[in-house]
């Protein structure tokens, strides 16, 4: 999928490197065809990594997609300087009037926190609450899927006894979803969450499907009945080493971690983990796209709102 960024994005020359096609603004205006429009609501702290990782997903189809990056305006990022934000990001004041054909909502480091506490939970209510009317489908990962499912369904999260963190075996619930469609039996995905949700919890809610499970992971994949709200728990964007930096951080942070689980082989933190999830996330993403994006919104993006009126 061609993907339409901004010329200087610093993903850019990352992508190009793994052949991943990235067309500039100015070849993407001649093409004479309607772009997906696809917004990514960025709370992570290292920004540029996790455009990078999404970006990678989303580029892998034939179709053209039109991207834009949002950011808190009510949140202080710490970790992405300044220039790059005002640069590549926009606020919610600033796409509040335009609709989209998907979303992406990312995970954020503040489980520790009810969600009542998260400095921008009032702002992130209001864009979950646009999303409604202004987005076809929204795709939430990690906590972002815990706040999209305690926003629209009031389903809790729980604190974990420790960390969840490493590369998880998943089976599949039903493997004649269009979100699971090509997926083997069982697949492999990254955690990383101290908190989570219960399966019964999401069994009580008559609009939501748990689409894939782990035994020692518990729910991952969820998504209601009619596609437009999509929730993955784990990390499916996740590169090699994502993991290992995280540990090796809080380590250095004296919080004694454990090692994460089925990631570096032996448990041995020198060596390189194996990416064995890859293909999976390339078919969970696609799958999105295919089938919840691009087959199901309406060509004039205004069909949402009157659609779906506030």
């Amino acid at each position: 999928m061609p993907i339409k960024v901004q010329s200087n994005l610093p993903a850019i020359k990352v992508l190009e490197s793994e052949n991943i096609f990235v067309m500039p603004e100015d070849v993407a205006l001649k093409q004479d065809i309607r772009p997906l429009k696809i917004i990514i609501l960025n709370l992570m702290p290292t920004k540029i990594e996790t455009e990078t990782q999404l970006l990678r997903l989303l580029g892998n189809s034939p179709l053209q997609i039109d991207i834009e990056l949002l950011q808190m305006a009510s949140h202080t990022s710490k970790n992405t300087s300044p220039h790059h934000l005002t640069t590549f990001y926009k606020t919610f004041n600033q796409v509040k009037n335009e609709s989209f054909d998907g979303m992406i909502i990312t995970g954020a480091p503040v489980e520790h926190l009810d969600f009542e506490e998260v400095d921008y939970w009032s702002e992130l209510c209001e864009i979950m609450r646009w999303s409604k009317h202004n987005v076809y489908s929204t795709f939430h990962i990690c906590w972002g899927a815990q706040a999209g499912l305690y926003y629209h369904y009031g389903i809790k999260k729980y604190k974990l006894p420790e960390k969840l963190s490493g590369i998880y075996t998943h089976k599949i619930l039903n493997p004649i979803h269009p979100l699971m469609r090509g997926f083997d039996d069982t697949f492999k995905i990254p955690h990383s969450r101290y908190t989570g949700i219960r399966e019964e919890d999401i069994k009580k809610c008559l609009e939501l499907e748990v689409l894939a499970v782990s035994d020692k992971a518990g729910v991952t994949v969820v998504s209601s009945k009619t596609g437009r709200q999509v929730f993955v728990l784990g990390h499916a964007e996740y590169d090699r080493r994502s993991l290992a930096n995280e540990y090796f951080r809080d380590k250095s942070k004296g919080l004694d971690p454990s090692v994460p689980y089925n990631y570096f082989p032996n448990d041995d933190a020198s060596c390189t983990p194996m990416m064995v999830w890859r293909s999976n996330a390339t078919l969970l993403y696609t799958n999105w796209l295919n089938y919840f994006v691009y087959q199901a919104t309406p060509y004039d993006l205004r069909e949402l709102i009157e659609k779906y009126p506030h």
